[in-house]
């Protein structure tokens, strides 16, 4: 059976979707919200200015355990594991022999000898037998597949949690702790994928339907499908994985710098030691090596420029590609993410989009095209 006939996976809150009245499509191998009733763009909005709750259990959840537990995880990643404080959060990414990326992914401490990550949905499977067979033998790799995955995101996010988990407000961004909610055991991480302020809470299955429920009964949340989920992301200038990311695309092309700690670098303490190490670090320290840039790009016209979409210069050659693209809700303007030349990558530079064979002028811009409202305290 291969996997495009292989039945759809359910998340623990599937019913809950189909008495909500959502339109469930495909995703990463399940059957998943794409939107509910209200629809995208009253779903994207609400999330900006309320709070909005997602299911994204198909995110795959694992723990590592063991006195080497963040040892052996930074020899996967060009990131400083080791010297992540208890009780705070990273991004991360798993690269390949060639520096190309496998996932892109969070981590959290939970003790010196414990960590927590979650990774994408449709890589999971991958993800984890890689992490097994790397370092399966330094640390244990828990698998937590009884386990749900919840986003409560907005600005009013904060607050309206706040009343079913008092002290949760005091956490910051990137930062995480166990709480009970609505009696259901919860670890609770402020952060998230829409550029707001928010928080992301693992749970038991079992548990997930009660929480939800609790959640949505607070006057500020309603429930977002993975249609708005999309849009916000993008406005934020994240990288989703598949599109803007993936084994082809290394840390540095895709404007990933802020993620590769100095200490990881060359000349820092522990420079190197993860796969690709030669190709990026190189590609860090001679950025005129690169042949090309993940950019921002915002059109001038108001026409939508999608995935896939080539790029060219104003003489009409292919200089890159757009990997996601969409009308922002909120900025209101067609916004996209893509690769070009790096003569072509500085803010301000003109491009144009073919479009159905029509060319949609575009500028580069900096991102995130919204601003972001995370919570530094």
């Amino acid at each position: 059976m291969t996997a495009s006939t292989a039945p759809l996976l359910t998340t623990p809150l599937n019913a809950l979707h189909i008495e909500l009245g959502a339109r469930m499509v495909p995703f990463a191998g399940y059957s998943m919200p794409v939107q509910y009733p209200a629809g995208l763009m009253a779903e994207h909005l609400h999330t900006r200015q309320a709070a909005g709750l997602f299911d994204v259990s198909h995110m795959g959840q694992l723990r590592l355990v063991g006195p080497d537990a963040a040892t052996a995880f930074e020899s996967l990643m060009p990131v400083d594991v080791i010297d992540l404080p208890v009780g705070k959060q990273r991004y991360g990414l798993l690269l390949n022999d060639d520096g190309g990326i496998i996932d892109d992914l969070m981590f959290f401490r939970v003790a010196r000898d414990e960590l927590f990550v979650i990774v994408n949905g449709a890589c999971k499977v991958g993800d984890i037998a890689h992490i097994q067979a790397r370092i399966g033998q330094r640390c244990q790799v828990v698998p937590l597949p009884d386990h749900a995955l919840l986003a409560l995101q907005g600005p009013q996010a904060a607050a309206a949690l706040a009343r079913l988990a008092p002290g949760v407000e005091k956490l910051v961004f990137m930062t995480g702790s166990r709480f009970t909610i609505a009696g259901c055991d919860c670890f609770v991480t402020r952060s998230g994928y829409t550029g707001e302020d928010g928080f992301e809470i693992s749970v038991p299955a079992a548990q997930a339907e009660t929480l939800a429920r609790a959640l949505l009964a607070l006057p500020e949340v309603k429930p977002i499908g993975l249609g708005a989920r999309n849009s916000l992301r993008l406005e934020a200038g994240l990288c989703l994985y598949g599109n803007d990311i993936d084994t082809t695309t290394t840390p540095v092309e895709a404007a990933l710098n802020w993620a590769m700690q100095k200490v990881r670098r060359t000349g820092g303490a522990r420079a190197g030691g993860f796969p690709g190490a030669d190709k990026v670090l190189a590609q860090l320290d001679n950025p005129a090596s690169l042949t090309r840039k993940r950019v921002g790009l915002v059109a001038l016209e108001r026409v939508p420029v999608r995935e896939h979409t080539e790029l060219q210069n104003l003489d009409g050659q292919k200089i890159g590609e757009v990997t996601s693209g969409l009308l922002g809700p909120t900025i209101d303007k067609p916004v996209a993410i893509g690769y070009v030349q790096p003569a072509f990558a500085a803010l301000g530079t003109r491009v144009n989009a073919i479009v159905r064979g029509k060319a949609v002028p575009m500028e580069v811009s900096a991102m995130p095209f919204v601003p972001t409202r995370y919570y530094r305290g």
